[in-house]
């Protein structure tokens, strides 16, 4: 049986992820495996974040991050601080509450463990 993958062309300059929470915070799925991998999906997409309002957000699945541009302050309840600048990469476990800020904008590039539209 042979299984075709999906491509998906120029997204990170074309795919405009949806509003998710307070004026600043934006994210979408661009592609999931929950049709072919139910028991085990995973989703991926883009993470934009505008100046304003910090996005504080406890991770209910595993997650990866790379930052593709801008910068962002990313924190956690460790203390554990970072600027993260483009190439950066990130694993948030399930259960990290993370606290997101920026000074102007940040784009990311995520995959995490969970079914589509699920964040």
């Amino acid at each position: 049986m042979a299984f075709a993958f999906r491509y998906h062309q120029a997204a990170q300059s074309t795919y405009k992820p949806p509003l998710i929470a307070n004026e600043n915070a934006f994210l979408g799925d661009v592609d999931s495996s929950e049709k072919d991998s139910p028991e085990k999906p995973i989703s991926a997409g883009f993470y934009r974040l505008e100046k304003g309002t910090p996005l504080v957000y406890t991770y209910t699945y595993d997650e990866m991050k790379i930052i593709l541009e801008g910068e962002f302050e990313i924190s956690d309840e460790t203390g554990q601080k970072v600027t993260a600048k483009p190439g950066d990469v990130f694993y948030f476990p399930a259960g990290a509450k993370i606290t997101f800020t920026t000074p102007s904008y940040g784009l990311a590039f995520y995959t995490g463990q969970r079914k589509q539209g699920a964040a």
